[in-house]
Order: C-alpha cells, then sequence, then structure tokens
C-alpha cells in the first residue's frame, strides 16, 4: 500500500506543479488513501521531530531553525511552502521520500498551524516543540484567546522530550505548569525591549502580571538594530548581523536560537550557529525584497494587531511608495475588526497610495480615522497592484497584506520579476 500511495501522490504533486498551484493537494489525496504515511515515514528519524506552533511568526521561525541546524550538518526535513496542515506535511513529504518511502533525514522540523498541531500530535509525538505566543489572531477560527492557548498545551503535554516556551508571553510562560516531566526551556527580552513587544494583555490594557520575572531564559534578546543584534547566550553576549528586517524577526531569532540550541545539545558549534543566523534570508511574504523595475518593493505580512504594529515599526514609511491589501478569506480569518486595534499615525504624513483587497474600504475608512490620505481604492488586488507599480517610478515599495493578499500579491509580481518559487 505504502509505494502505491506514495506513487500516486507524486504523480499529483507533478500534475499540480504542471498547472501552477495546488501545494497542498498531494498531501490531502495520501492523507486519504494512505492515513498512516506521516507517522511511518517520520517514525524512524534519528532525532526525530520538531514543532514549531503559535499565532504569529511560525513561518520565519521555522525557516531558521532549518538553518541553524543545517549549519551543525544536520540533514533537516521541513514543509517549507508554508502550507501547515497535515496534508501540507504529507504534501512536502511526497516531494523528499523515494518510492519504497524513505526519508534521507536526521530530523524533522515541521511548522503547524495551533488546531492542526493537535491532530498532528496524535499521528506522532513530537520529541521537540516551541511555542512562540498567543494573540487574538484569527478569533473566528480558533475562539477566545484561552482556546488558543489550550490547544498550544496540548501539544506541550504530547511533547515527549524539551519544549521551548516564550517567557514575555504570560499564557505561553504558564504552559510550564501543565507539563509532565518534559525539560521547558525559555526564550526571551531584555527588560529594556519589553515595551517594543507587548504581549496580548499588555496590548488591551490587562494588568496581567507576566512571568518574566521569575524565569531565566536561554536566550535573551538584548539590543536590537536595522543591520544587527545583540543575543546574552550562557552569560555572554553574542552580536549578530542580520538579512532579517522586522524587529518581530529578530525575536523570533532568539526563539530559533535557544530551539536550535535545545535539539543539538551539547554537542554544539556556537560559532557557526550565529554566522548562519547572520545569513538567514526573510521567509516569502515576511519582509521578503524583490526588484520591480529597478526599484526594491518588500512585502510584508500582518496578520493581527502586534504583527501590523511592529512591522509599521520596523519599516520606516519616509521614502516608500506604500500599499495595503486585506482579503478575510478563510486563511486570513473573516473578523478584521483588529484593524481597529492598529495605530496607522505613522502613515499620515507620506499617505497610503493604494488599499487594495476584500476589504479594502474598511481598511480605507480606518485609515481615515487615523488622518491618514488614501489615493486609490481598488479592491482587484491585480489591477490595484499594476496601479500601485504604475504610479511610483522611480520609488521603492512596500505592500503590507494578509496572508491570501499576500499570495495574490506574489502570484501577480511572478509575471513580472524574480519571484522565490515555492512548492
Amino acid at each position: 500500500m505504502s509505494s502505491f500511495s506514495i506513487l500516486v501522490g507524486k504523480l499529483v504533486r507533478s500534475a499540480s506543479k504542471l498547472r501552477g498551484g495546488g501545494s497542498a493537494l498531494p498531501g490531502l489525496v495520501v492523507e486519504k488513501i494512505d492515513p498512516d504515511f506521516i507517522r511511518r515515514t517520520l517514525a524512524d528519524l534519528p532525532l526525530g521531530v520538531a514543532v514549531v506552533s503559535g499565532t504569529n511568526g511560525k513561518t520565519t521561525t521555522t525557516k531558521m531553525v532549518v538553518e541553524l541546524l543545517e549549519s551543525q550538518g544536520l540533514k533537516v526535513f521541513t514543509n517549507r511552502t508554508g502550507s501547515n496542515f497535515t496534508r501540507g506535511v504529507a504534501a512536502a513529504l511526497l516531494g523528499e521520500v523515494n518510492l519504497r518511502g524513505r526519508l534521507d533525514a536526521d530530523i524533522a522540523v515541521l511548522e503547524l498551524d495551533e488546531a492542526h498541531a493537535v491532530h498532528f500530535v496524535k499521528l506522532i509525538q513530537p520529541r521537540y516543540s516551541l511555542l512562540l505566543n498567543v494573540l487574538r489572531d484569527q478569533l473566528d477560527r480558533f475562539g477566545e484567546i484561552d482556546k488558543t492557548t489550550r490547544l498550544l498545551e496540548q501539544i506541550a503535554r504530547a511533547t515527549t522530550q524539551t519544549v521551548v516556551l516564550n517567557r514575555e508571553d504570560p499564557r505561553v510562560a504558564g504552559i510550564a505548569e501543565s507539563l509532565n516531566g518534559q525539560r521547558a526551556v525559555y526564550f526571551g527580552l531584555d527588560a529594556s525591549l519589553r515595551s517594543t513587544f507587548p504581549n496580548d494583555d499588555e496590548m488591551r490594557g490587562s494588568l496581567a502580571e507576566a512571568l518574566a520575572a521569575t524565569q531565566e531564559a536561554d536566550v535573551v534578546l538584548q539590543r536590537v538594530s536595522e543591520t544587527e543584534a545583540d543575543f546574552l547566550v550562557d552569560g555572554e553576549t553574542r552580536t549578530s548581523g542580520l538579512k532579517l528586517r522586522g524587529v518581530y524577526n529578530i525575536f523570533n531569532a532568539a526563539a530559533a536560537l535557544a530551539f536550535a540550541r535545545s535539539i543539538k545539545g551539547e554537542d554544539l558549534d556556537s560559532d557557526a550557529l550565529f554566522e548562519a543566523l547572520a545569513n538567514v534570508e526573510p521567509a516569502f511574504g515576511r519582509g521578503e525584497s524583490l526588484t520591480v523595475n529597478g526599484q526594491p518593493l518588500e512585502l510584508v505580512l500582518v496578520k493581527n494587531p502586534s504583527g501590523f504594529r511592529l512591522g509599521l515599526k520596523s519599516f520606516a514609511a519616509h521614502g516608500y511608495s506604500t500599499m495595503i491589501a486585506i482579503n478575510d478569506n478563510y486563511a486570513d480569518g473573516r473578523d478584521m475588526s483588529w484593524l481597529w486595534d492598529v495605530d496607522f499615525e505613522s502613515l499620515a504624513e507620506g499617505g497610503v497610495d493604494v488599499v487594495s483587497g476584500v476589504r479594502a474600504y474598511d481598511m480605507a475608512l480606518r485609515l481615515k480615522y487615523d488622518d491618514v490620505p488614501v489615493r486609490t481604492i481598488e479592491p482587484d488586488i491585480t489591477d490595484g497592484l499594476k496601479r500601485f507599480i504604475k504610479d511610483s517610478p522611480g520609488v521603492p515599495m512596500r505592500i503590507f497584506c494578509t496572508y491570501t493578499a499576500m499570495l495574490a500579491v506574489r502570484r501577480e509580481l511572478s509575471k513580472i520579476t524574480k519571484v522565490e518559487v515555492v512548492s
């Protein structure tokens, strides 16, 4: 059965690529005809499975963890498409296994959606898990924020060895209390940076107590600049240059460092680890920089108020043309009321050139309340993008976009410039 299911899955995968999409479709097919495919394929990896989950930062953090572990000489399998449901993992496996189901890897590092991770850990228990944060993201899908916390708690309890937690998020840090003998490791922030990265309670004016003062972190982000950051590791400050853009990605780097250190253990080459960190490029759509008409065009994914706030803080508006594309499809979350929790005043001086997407008019209304001028409202993303590029000759460009809007923008940009293909 296994060889047959793999052959069918590979054929579907090839057909999907020829048609220009459907990255998760082959995984869905294999799940139907061979439900044990994922468990059977991953069960014998020497270092097992490592899971990355949370509401924000999974894709970039997973990419960092993979490259950090590869710097340590490990062969790493990952679901690099960003399709973080179990069918996405299955689809990625089909691209790597041979027809006998053999996967040439030491460890699997998997980005998993919070709810689907709970189903995944019932198939195969991860040896390691990294839990990033709990933010009010896509509440129409997962319900209230405490439900999301419980989902992450189930991932942690299913983990067999080490759980790495965000010390600065009280809900995530509190998961340690529910562990049954697993080792808890933390990543965190220097006190001088905590106001830059508010947790959900702080953003909403809650007086909830953080656990940061009581937990010692394995990796602490001490300082951030545009091109480098300082990390406190083993009592020593390590400075690393960075190709990553955005302060939120740099906090994710602290998470990735703590996770890689936990997985590699004593046999760690710290110099190689930081050298690899300095060379990590942004994940697609997460501060990704493309070139259009000889000018840089940056894509910044926004999913919730914290991410949008930090995106606006990380990328100065001066000197850039700006477009915002907001969709409310299932993968984005249907409830866009969180846009009212974002302060857009930094865009007031230069304004926004184009607002696009399904919720273009809602976004334009929100900007009006912060006295941000909007030059064009065009709900159709293809037309909006063309107008944006046409009206920005000789000027660097930046697009803030929700997930499905980002996919649509990248698809259109691939017709006129080099865009990383995610297969």
